[in-house]
Formats: C-alpha cells, structure tokens, sequence
C-alpha cells in the first residue's frame, strides 16, 4: 500500500520510503541528475548538488534565557570598518561561506554603486570575540567588495574597477583613486548597520541566532555558523581531509564544498571517531559537532595525523568496497548512483575506520552495496538516514546497522563462505 491513511489528522500520509519516491520519480539514464523526489543540498549560485540534504527540523533543542541573548545594534561607518580590517579587528575567514571571491566584479560594482548612488544596503551580523574582534557571519561578500575598491590591501585582494553598473555608466573603469575627493569622502562615510552578538552570550544561543537568519534568500548552513563562530585549527584541518584525493575520488568528485558540505562531512566523521557514537546521548547534533570542532582545535600534531590516517584509510576502503555507490542508497539491481547521503557517510566511514587493514581488505570480496540494500528494507534503518538524523536513538540505529552488517560479512568470510 503506497500510502495510510492517518486518522487522527484526517489526511493521507506518504509512508514510502525515500528511496521508493525517488524510484517513483522515474529512473533516468545512468549518470543523469536525479529527480526532484531526491531533496538536494544547493550550491552558492542555486544548483542542485550531488548530496541529499538532511530534513532537520530548525528548533531549539535545549531552552534557555532570553536575557543570554546580548545583541547590539551599531551604527558604524565604512572607514571604521577598514579601520578594523587595517587592525585585524574583523575576521573575514576568507574561505567562509560563499567564500570571499564568489561574486563577480560586476556584482561587487553594483554594491559600490549603490552606496555612491545612497542606496542603503543591508545590515551586517558578527559575532564579537574575548579580544573584542568581531567573526563577520554575515555581509561577507559585501565588506570584501566595498574593501576592494577602497583599501584592497586590507583583504589582499586585487583592486576593484568598477564594471557592469546600471546607472553611474560613466564610472566604468575607475578605481577608488579615480573618484573625486567628494565621492571618495561620501564612500568613507557612508553609515552602515552592524548587529553585533556581545561576547558572553552562550554559543548555543548565539549559534541558534546565527540559524536564523536568512542571507538572500538563502538560510546559512550550519557548517558556515560552525565555521564563521569556531576560529583556529579546526578550520585548516577540515579543508585539509576535504580536499584530499581520497575523499574525492571516494565521494566521487561530486561533493561541491562552496556551501561547506564537504568540511561537514569531514566533520561528522572526527566527531565520531572522537566520541563513540554510543556515548552520543544529548540529541543536540549541532552542539555535538561544534564541540568537536573545539576539541579539533586541541588536538596535537600527534592526534591530528592518527585521525588523518583513520580518514583517509576509510575513505580508500569505501571506494574499493562500494565502488561508485560508497556513501549512497543502494537497492537491488540498481545502476543509477543515488545522491551522496551524510548519514551513510559517517556511519560507513567510522565503522571502516574502526575495522583492521585485514578486515577491511576481506570486505573488498563480498558485494556489500547488495547486503546494504538488504538493511535499508528496515524502514527503521531508512528513516535513521533520512530525516531526524540527529536523533540519539537514529544516530545510534544507523551505526549498529553497519557495523552488523561489516561484521556478518567477516564472519560468513571465517567460516569460509563465498558471495
């Protein structure tokens, strides 16, 4: 029966696994994009990625005092924005968010010309540190732009020429210097809105802040807060394991990391190879890994290459084992890869890195994507991928599913079976 009818709302709801929606969708040709039924992650410039994206419901997992929360509202300048740039007194985090070169020249020109033009722009949100400092977490892009044009050294980016305008046409070409003294002191005093978090204000409240706001119409992803919130190591090490040839080729090369999915990804995978997935008891899945990105940055050089080396042997291990389908939903017979799944991907990765290089070469005998689509007929196992997945009990199903699953095939292996 495709779909029960639940009475106590008097409607019809659709419990069919996300894989039989998706096949519903219609299969395709090997290789094509899958359909709609498949909610995807986006990129920065709105196209569908090649991972799913995890239906969370956006709620604040623990209460807390409203009085935590500290934010003031400052009416500042552009000059004293540079200022603060000139004194390393904002952290832009270059590779944060849609990463400070995403916007084009023109796009960028048409910011500057709307501030010559006394064209209000939206507010920026920072986060202000323990020295005073503030973590830009939104107007990124726009504070690059309007320092390009006007102090590029403070970003150590090229200057900006102005392109592509709508209405100051004649301006095409200039560059700061070209301006008048008038428009040049018009520039520096432009008034911009800055809402700052207050140091002191719990990271919980602050991150859960941060969740909410809406960049364009396109909500921040929890790894940019994580990233933007969380200086130090942790930042460098993720990008390191993200753009490693064996994450690539074991994802292969489909995961887009310009809205941070892939140092996610990684991160899920220390997360719990740092804490076992039983002792995960909270249910509060941000918390969890922004703790971890802490605990990253702790971390010696000793304990950083042991988690190297336990990530990049998995990730090696997943693409000899599952192929083309490591880290994605697999049915019987299938031949169309599935989207990269998050789930999957941390509960597969930690439960290879956990097995010996023996054991992990035996597993490179059976056909283990047929055995995983033997697991995800347990709608339990299904739904502990798919939605709610930072739920304890979700959390705690997906891990046991695999490493039953790893550990059955090692032990028909002993006994001396054969696929």
């Amino acid at each position: 029966m495709a779909a029960l009818e639940d009475s106590s709302q008097g409607r019809t709801r659709d419990r069919r696994s996300v894989y039989e929606r998706y096949q519903e969708g219609g299969a395709g040709e090997e290789g094509t994009s899958p359909p709609r039924t498949f909610a995807l992650e986006v990129t920065a410039d709105g196209h569908a990625t090649d991972v799913e994206r995890e239906e969370e419901p956006d709620r604040i997992t623990s209460p807390f005092d409203p009085d935590d929360i500290d934010i003031e509202t400052r009416t500042t300048t552009v000059d004293l924005l540079l200022s603060r740039l000139r004194n390393d007194m904002v952290d832009l985090a270059p590779d944060f968010q849609r990463r400070a070169g995403i916007w084009t020249d023109d796009k960028q020109s048409r910011l500057i010309e709307s501030l010559l033009l006394r064209i209000p722009i939206p507010s920026f949100y920072a986060a202000e540190k323990k020295d005073g400092s503030w973590a830009i977490v939104d107007g990124i892009q726009r504070l690059t732009s309007i320092a390009r044009f006007v102090a590029p050294e403070t970003v150590g980016r090229p200057p900006l020429r102005l392109t592509g305008l709508e209405y100051l046409v004649g301006f095409d070409g200039q560059g700061f210097d070209d301006l008048s003294g008038k428009l040049q002191i018009r520039l520096r005093e432009t008034e911009v809105v800055v809402h700052v978090i207050r140091r002191g204000t719990p990271e919980p409240v602050m991150f859960n802040v941060f969740a909410r706001l809406n960049t364009g119409g396109e909500p921040l992803t929890r790894q940019e807060i994580r990233h933007a919130l969380i200086p130090g190591r942790a930042r460098t090490y993720l990008v390191e394991l993200a753009q490693s040839e064996e994450f690539r080729r074991a994802t292969g090369y489909s995961v887009v990391g310009d809205r941070m999915a892939d140092r996610e990804m990684v991160l899920r995978f220390l997360a719990f190879r740092m804490t076992p997935p039983e002792k995960y008891v909270r249910g509060d899945f941000d918390g969890f890994l922004a703790d971890a990105m802490h605990r990253i940055n702790r971390l010696g050089a000793e304990g950083e290459e042991r988690l190297r080396d336990d990530f990049l042997r998995a990730m090696t291990a997943a693409e000899t084992i599952f192929e083309e389908h490591a880290f994605r939903k697999y049915r019987h017979g299938q031949q169309r890869k599935s989207p990269i799944n998050k789930a999957l991907f941390e509960s597969v990765a930690v439960n290879l890195a956990s097995l010996t290089e023996t054991e992990r070469d035996e597993l490179g005998n059976w056909d283990v994507n047929e055995s995983l689509a033997y697991h995800l007929e347990d709608s339990d196992f299904e739904r502990s991928i798919s939605m709610g997945t930072g739920d304890p009990k979700r959390v705690h199903k997906r891990f046991a599913t695999i490493q039953e699953m790893f550990q059955s095939l090692l032990a028909e292996s002993a006994k001396g079976g054969g696929q």
